[in-house]
């Protein structure tokens, strides 16, 4: 029986793939027969580790270094992505939150309070991040009349989240992003889609989820009685990237246990 979500050699990037989401996401399309799996992190120790997994389950990846918010560190990650395995098919736009440096955001103030200065990190990270793959990547997919990309976002994003108003808005950024090269980009048949996530078991929130009182309180937002595990986005990621959507573009995914159903 075929396998459906087989990526047939397919060459994927994931960036911010050195924990949580994104580690989950690379080993996903390295345990589906990727041509070769690209581990972007900020931290060199992090992807390498990951890329490890990946080819000891027999896999194939490499690890890069890179800083999604400066567009010269893309374009080299691309550049090398390239000349390892020859392509890229699939784009994940998984870096995220607030960068390398969670102290250089302002926290626990209303949004009027805030210093403009303190904006940058969540933009730099979340909207231009995307902005700079996307450009890099896309020439590549264009050329060959092929592609996926895929960009994981908060439901923030998608519903809005008191105290983080710049996040929401440049993971809504994103997505909007995602429905505008959808259009512009069916034609070469490069898909585009979004999917939004809302708590998820990663390392960002661990220390919130060892509190038995902040936990129950979290879980009472959601219809599905638990927090939500890589795996649950990875396995979305794993579809969009995979021929099964290849019908499917501009769309914007919740993978949130039922947070919300705001469309």
């Amino acid at each position: 029986m075929q396998n459906i979500l087989d990526l047939n050699g397919k060459v994927g990037l994931v960036t911010g793939a050195g924990q949580g989401v994104g580690r989950q996401i690379a080993l996903h399309l390295g345990a589906h027969n990727a041509g070769g799996v690209i581990v972007n992190d900020f931290y060199l120790e992090r992807a390498e580790a990951v890329a490890a997994e990946i080819e000891q389950a027999g896999g194939k990846a490499i690890a890069l270094q890179g800083d999604v918010s400066s567009y010269e560190s893309v374009e080299h990650m691309i550049n090398v992505g390239n000349q390892h395995f020859g392509k890229i098919d699939i784009l994940v736009n998984n870096a995220g939150n607030s960068g390398a440096d969670p102290t250089a955001v302002e926290r626990g103030i209303p949004f009027w309070e805030t210093n403009p200065a303190s904006w940058d990190p969540w933009l730099d990270v979340n909207l231009r991040g995307v902005l700079n793959c996307c450009r890099a990547a896309i020439p590549g997919m264009v050329e060959r009349k092929e592609g996926r990309i895929i960009t994981i976002m908060s439901d923030a994003g998608r519903v809005g989240e008191p105290g983080l108003e710049v996040y929401s808005a440049a993971k809504a950024g994103g997505a909007g992003l995602m429905r505008a090269l959808a259009r512009s980009l069916g034609r070469y048949m490069i898909t585009a889609n979004t999917v939004a996530i809302a708590a998820t078991n990663t390392p960002a929130i661990a220390a919130r989820l060892e509190d038995e009182v902040m936990l129950r309180k979290m879980l009472s937002n959601y219809v599905i009685r638990r927090i939500g595990e890589p795996s649950d986005v990875a396995n979305m990621a794993l579809f969009l990237a995979s021929d099964a959507s290849g019908w499917i573009t501009g769309q914007t995914y919740p993978v949130n246990g039922g947070f919300s159903f705001n469309q």
